[in-house]
C-alpha cells in the first residue's frame, strides 16, 4: 500500500468536502444570524421563522451553486477512480 497516494486521497476528500460545504454552512449561518438579530429586536420568537428563511437560502445557494458543487465531486471521484490501483499495491 502506497501511503502517500492514500494520504492525498484523504487530502483531497477532506478539501472537496469543505469547499461544497462551505457556501451552504456560511449562508445558513448568516442566515441564522440575521433571523437571530431580528427575533431579539421585536421580541418575536417564533421557531419557524428561524427554519423557513434558512431552507430558502440553502435552496437558492444549492440552485446556484449546485453545478460547481457537482463538478468538484465528480473531479475528486475521477481522481480516486485514477489513484484506486496505487492505493491497493
Amino acid at each position: 500500500m502506497n501511503h502517500s497516494v492514500a494520504l492525498e486521497i484523504a487530502r483531497q476528500g477532506f478539501l472537496t468536502g469543505t469547499m461544497v460545504v462551505l457556501p451552504i454552512l456560511a449562508v445558513t449561518l448568516f442566515v441564522g444570524l440575521a433571523v437571530s438579530v431580528f427575533q431579539a429586536m421585536t421580541q418575536v420568537q417564533e421557531a419557524t421563522l428561524t427554519f423557513v428563511p434558512k431552507l430558502l437560502m440553502v435552496g437558492v445557494v444549492m440552485a446556484a451553486l449546485g453545478n460547481w458543487m457537482l463538478t468538484r465531486l465528480v473531479v475528486f471521484f475521477e481522481f480516486c477512480m485514477r489513484h484506486a490501483s496505487e492505493v491497493v499495491r
